[in-house]
């Protein structure tokens, strides 16, 4: 069986070591860091082989620029800035991630110094998992550490290739979310509520899928729920749907029929006719949905329903937004869902960006949960049993 390689098996005293974080994280119109929470992630691993005497290289991607083109907005710099912050000490900014001049400056740290490249998304390569490049990359260390479960499931230069030419290690972010989420591919305290949200059913497919034997109650909500409707017949007005998943919809529901899964669907909606923050709502039964209506949250019944589900839950895994809680209309069902799985005592898995932007914003600690993943797709595939390639060269 193979077996995580950890930092705790790494000589690092003195030497480079290259290691790819996760800091892609949103900024505001300036540039500036609005959400640290992925810096702070990474934080106790770079501590780490600061600690030990290593020499550190941060590598990250930062947005979607075209490389053709690249948006000095989404420049390291700022980042930097701001991670120098969290750990008290100077954090070297280059403007490259390859060539000679980083290579020289590599090469002159010293123990206990950092320096971190520029957007490793400003390269064709990086995303083709070019091995040129990722030899180039290699060069700058001696040892690579893998810290970035949000990149997990991408087969990128700067997360796998690069693995090809240096030992490599799992930082301490990416062994946590591993041994957290591994139980969940395996038998399991019974009962398992799985929340499920967000606008699209796409990325949600896998997880649906590989949980109809595990969990014992689907509880689905936000724009992929109106695809569920639909396929059961309702009609859902002009409400956010992927009409070429409906036959996939009916698929999953007709499976879950079969080991007596509960599969809950919102049975009362918020609605409204347009999205704003003054917008005026409706919470109807779903078969009063019709016209020019969209579906826009869940009602009071539906909520009643799915917080008495978690309340006798023993697992919880939450991912992706119950309704378009961005706009205060329609937050108040992923806000009351917050709230029930924060008070449970059941063990709280949660994952997605958008639920991790849902709980800052209604006022609730990451310590109010036991595990809140950095990874959205990464955890999504993870669960789904898939092999992760960025976990997959970490391995022995």
């Amino acid at each position: 069986m193979k077996q995580l390689k950890t930092l705790h098996h790494a000589d690092v005293k003195g030497k480079r070591v290259l290691v790819r974080v996760d800091f892609n994280v949103p900024l505001d119109a300036k540039g500036k860091v609005v959400d640290a929470t992925r810096l702070e992630a990474a934080v106790p691993t770079i501590q780490h082989l600061l600690d030990e005497g290593a020499r550190v290289i941060l590598k990250s991607h930062l947005g979607r620029p075209d490389p053709d083109k690249p948006d000095p907005k989404l420049k390291m710099d700022k980042v930097a800035k701001e991670f120098s912050k969290l750990l008290g000490k100077p954090v070297k900014k280059v403007d490259e991630c390859v060539g000679a001049e980083v290579v020289k400056a590599a090469k002159a740290l010293k123990n206990g110094e950092i320096m971190m490249l520029e957007n490793t998304r400003f390269y064709h390569e990086e995303k083709k998992n070019d091995l040129k490049f990722a030899k180039q990359l290699a060069e700058l260390g001696e040892v690579f550490v893998n810290d970035a479960f949000g990149t997990a499931h991408r087969a990128h230069a700067s997360t796998h290739g690069v693995a090809q030419y240096l030992p490599s290690h799992a930082g301490f972010l990416l062994q946590r979310e591993i041994e957290v989420l591994t139980p969940l591919l395996e038998g399991l305290e019974s009962p398992l509520v799985l929340i499920v949200g967000g606008a699209k059913i796409d990325t949600k497919i896998g997880i649906l899928k590989s949980f109809i034997e595990k969990a014992d109650i689907f509880l689905v909500g936000g724009g992929l729920a109106n695809t569920f409707l639909k396929a059961s017949g309702y009609d859902i007005g002009d409400s956010l749907c992927q009409d070429d998943k409906l036959e996939v919809a009916q698929e999953i529901m007709l499976e879950a029929d079969k080991y007596d899964e509960k599969f809950y669907l919102p049975s009362d909606v918020t609605v409204a006719s347009e999205i704003s923050d003054t917008a005026q709502t409706l919470v109807l039964p779903v078969e009063d949905v019709a016209g020019d209506m969209k579906i826009l949250d869940i009602g009071a019944r539906t909520l009643d329903r799915y917080i008495a589900a978690i309340e006798k839950a023993e697992i919880v895994v939450w991912n992706g937004p119950l309704g378009l809680y961005e706009k205060t209309p329609f937050a108040r069902g992923t806000r009351e869902i917050a709230k029930a799985v924060a008070r449970t005592k059941a063990t709280t898995i949660l994952g997605g960006g958008d639920t991790i932007d849902a709980i800052k914003q209604f006022g609730h600690d990451f310590i109010d949960f036991d595990h809140v993943s950095t990874g959205g797709g990464a955890m999504l595939e993870f669960l789904e049993g898939k092999v992760l390639p960025g976990i997959e060269v970490v391995m022995e």
